[in-house]
């Protein structure tokens, strides 16, 4: 008998501690998904990451056959997000679709000494969905012709071109910043309170250029108020077939691209890992998804989670290196 209940209480011993590990040990024999899942965005409705996340979760809820919604968490250029997202249970119901300015948060929080909301190492990568390059965008009457009447011009007038942006260290931000410091020229930066506010001080005059997605500038790039020079991509946008990228131009190690892509918690169990990389690798092939982007004239970039911790390595490490770049701005 006293055998008996200290099998017995073994048993309960490693019942409990089974489910006090990460993730938790049970969770690999259970079916998932049995409950709502959630996506966080770190960033408000409307923007890039939003109109990405709604049409993907109404194509991922097809095919998990439960509630797919999406949370916009925003705060702080989206740390606040990110970091709800990060030390969420890693149990496959707490999921995230960011941009590529997850790579840039944790830099800024070092370089100013601070500690940072989360680490890049917190997430693991279950796809790539989109990937757009910045394009180099003026007003129809200003006078540059090329990049490198830009260029030329910018030299002789050190800090009197004006750019905007969507914030300081943001991707418009970012990526503008990248091009100036490979072209050697100095650039004034104007940052507005969004991508919308960026694009709104361009088209009034208050500043000279900007770098923004593709899909914001090309109803005004068809009217005729806005030209572009220039795109931040490896290749030329098919929407802007006659726009020489960067590196086309002589700037080899100018490549940015604004892209989205689903995340879980680090710890989530491998089980769960493993059906939500189907269950995308469908997503982004579903007709109300692919009719989404195209209206939003946002390519689909589609990347299973080794080529997206690939690409994502890549593209942090070319990130990282223009916020040193950049440094402090106060």
């Amino acid at each position: 008998m006293k055998t008996v209940r200290s099998l017995f209480s073994m048993l309960i011993v490693v019942g409990t501690l089974a489910l006090l590990l990460p993730g938790g040990v049970l969770a690999a024999d259970e079916p998932y998904p049995t409950r709502p899942i959630q996506i966080i965005v770190p960033f408000p409705p409307g923007g890039v990451a939003d109109l990405v996340a709604r049409p993907f979760a109404t194509a991922m809820e097809k095919l998990l056959k439960q509630p797919v919604v999406v949370v916009n968490k925003t705060g702080a250029g989206g740390a606040v997000g990110m970091q709800a997202a990060a030390v969420s249970k890693p149990d496959g119901y707490t999921l995230m679709v960011a941009l590529s300015s997850i790579s840039v948060m944790p830099e800024v929080d070092a370089l100013f000494g601070r500690p940072s909301t989360y680490k890049l190492k917190d997430f693991a990568p279950i796809g790539l969905l989109t990937a757009d390059p910045t394009i180099l965008v003026i007003r129809n009457e200003a006078p540059w012709k090329t990049v490198a009447d830009f260029v030329a011009d910018a030299k002789k007038r050190p800090n009197e071109i004006k750019y905007s942006s969507s914030g300081v260290y943001g991707t418009m931000h970012v990526a503008m910043e990248m091009f100036a410091h490979a072209a050697g020229i100095k650039l004034r930066h104007i940052p507005t309170g969004g991508g919308g506010p960026a694009v709104t001080a361009l088209l009034g005059g208050h500043v000279d250029c900007l770098s923004g997605g593709p899909n914001v500038s090309i109803p005004h790039l068809k009217a005729g108020t806005l030209r572009v020079l220039a795109n931040w991509g490896n290749k030329r946008l098919s929407a802007l077939p006659d726009t020489p990228t960067m590196q086309e131009l002589g700037y080899k190690e100018v490549e940015f691209l604004i892209w989205s892509g689903f995340f879980a918690p680090a710890a989530t169990p491998p089980a769960a890992i493993k059906v939500l990389r189907e269950a995308t690798a469908k997503a982004v092939q579903a007709p109300e998804f692919r009719s989404a982007m195209q209206k939003m004239d946002t390519p689909i970039d589609y990347r299973d989670a080794p080529a997206f911790q690939k690409f994502w390595d890549e593209d942090a490490a070319r990130l990282i290196k223009a916020v040193r770049n950049i440094g402090k701005v106060q």
